[in-house]
């Protein structure tokens, strides 16, 4: 087992934002987390990756807790965040290689390998504040695959890539569980689900309503082309903007 988060609660003041959640992640899992803006995927996420205190529960990656072993832990967590966060004054080398080194692993053979899973060699001397948004994505999502990282995290990150970049991301996905990552990617592309994912978590107002893997995700992506879209509105009442 890759994480395993129990009761997490997470409350801004009479708000709560992730009511008692409890997940576990698996290595070579892809799992997709659905929902509605404010369900609590974003602040999940951030809490799983050491960004956000919970108010209650625990946190564990690769057996050790978040909380009590916050740097160890953290080391074997990638996470790129919307907008993506990076060192604006840093080339794309010097970025990655930055998180590639204090993640533990050597910047030099590192930071190649995952530039060039990427598409990325071409600009890797480029000041990060120079790119454009979907260059920004994939730099972020560079600096969350890179080292020894063993759960992936991503809030929306695939959003705004071109299809070449689309599916250079997913391969290079797919290789991260293949060599024995986890990863959970929130996002609101629902195509996505069938091109990629192994599970599919749907949360709302700050709990989990649906799990669906294994033979439960294939039987769902074979029904139709339309099927998680329609899980997603059996699921989630349009209660329009608040």
């Amino acid at each position: 087992m890759i994480a395993r988060v129990r009761d997490l609660t997470i409350q801004y003041g009479s708000r709560v934002a992730v009511d008692g959640l409890d997940l576990e992640l698996h290595a070579g899992e892809i799992a997709l987390l659905l929902g509605p803006n404010g369900a609590g995927k974003s602040t999940t996420l951030s809490a799983m990756a050491g960004a956000v205190l919970p108010s209650r529960g625990t946190i564990e990656v690769d057996g050790q807790d978040l909380a009590s072993a916050p740097r160890s832990a953290r080391a074997k967590v990638g996470f790129a965040d919307q907008p993506p966060a990076l060192y604006e004054f840093f080339t794309v080398e010097e970025h990655v290689g930055f998180i590639a080194e204090a993640r533990g692993a050597d910047p030099a053979l590192a930071v190649a390998s995952v530039l060039a899973d990427l598409s990325l060699s071409k600009i890797a001397k480029r000041p990060c504040r120079e790119l454009s948004f979907g260059m920004r994505q994939r730099v972020g999502l560079a600096a969350a695959l890179v080292g020894p990282v063993k759960l992936v995290l991503l809030d929306e990150t695939l959003n705004g890539l071109d299809p070449h970049a689309s599916r250079a991301a997913r391969s290079t996905l797919r290789a991260a569980t293949d060599n024995g990552a986890a990863i959970l990617m929130s996002t609101h592309l629902l195509g996505v689900a069938e091109r990629m994912c192994d599970r599919i978590l749907v949360m709302n107002k700050g709990k989990l309503v649906a799990d669906k893997r294994g033979d439960e995700v294939k039987a769902l992506l074979a029904s139709g082309p339309s099927a998680v879209e329609d899980l997603y509105v059996s699921l989630i009442a349009d209660e329009g903007p608040t």
